[in-house]
């Protein structure tokens, strides 16, 4: 029997005496889409950072494709896509130049298939030569996303994905997390 490819066993977390995290665990398998719901403050966010090796658990364990998630190894770093609530993106690069940057960074032997797939299953094709600052905040939630799935990861984590999007861009949104779920394990709040 295989793993799930997304796994949180008693994961939690304390600020001082302020509990931002108690007990969570779950199982998530392949090519599913999971959902986390919540109120803000509920632990959502908090749960991705900690399974994205941003903010290390008070107590638990996490595994990304069978790869303890520690912050001391690199191992199930290569299987995750992350996109944050904030999606940080540098205004001066263009689409296509951000993009290989990230395939560089991730040592992939074929950059420019990597960048030309990416940006056509994000929609984000006809935007490669543009200045990302010029861009509206679907366009760079697509980029974010682009940039989190260029280098085909098992799991896929996006912190509110369609926040502030007009609903047009949540539908296109949607779809994407809908086409790369049917193999990747997404996990979304």
């Amino acid at each position: 029997m295989s793993h799930p490819l997304l796994q949180i066993k008693n994961l939690s977390k304390q600020y001082g005496k302020q509990c931002a995290l108690s007990g969570v665990s779950l199982e998530i398998p392949q090519g599913s889409i999971f959902g986390l719901l919540g109120p803000n403050g509920a632990g959502k966010t908090t749960t991705m950072r900690m399974l994205t090796g941003y903010l290390p658990p008070t107590e638990g364990e996490a595994w990304v494709a069978g790869e303890r998630v520690d912050a001391d190894s690199v191992a199930w770093k290569s299987n995750l896509g992350y996109l944050s609530e904030r999606n940080p993106l540098p205004d001066d690069l263009y689409v296509r130049e951000y993009l290989a940057y990230t395939a560089r960074l991730y040592r992939l032997k074929e950059n420019r298939q990597s960048v030309d797939s990416a940006l056509s299953l994000t929609g984000l094709s006809h935007m490669a030569s543009r200045k990302i600052a010029v861009l509206s905040k679907g366009y760079r939630q697509r980029v974010g996303l682009a940039a989190a799935l260029i280098h085909s990861p098992k799991v896929l984590i996006l912190d509110e994905p369609t926040n502030g999007l007009d609903p047009n861009q949540i539908a296109e949104i949607r779809q994407v997390i809908r086409t790369v779920g049917s193999e990747t394990t997404v996990l979304l709040s």
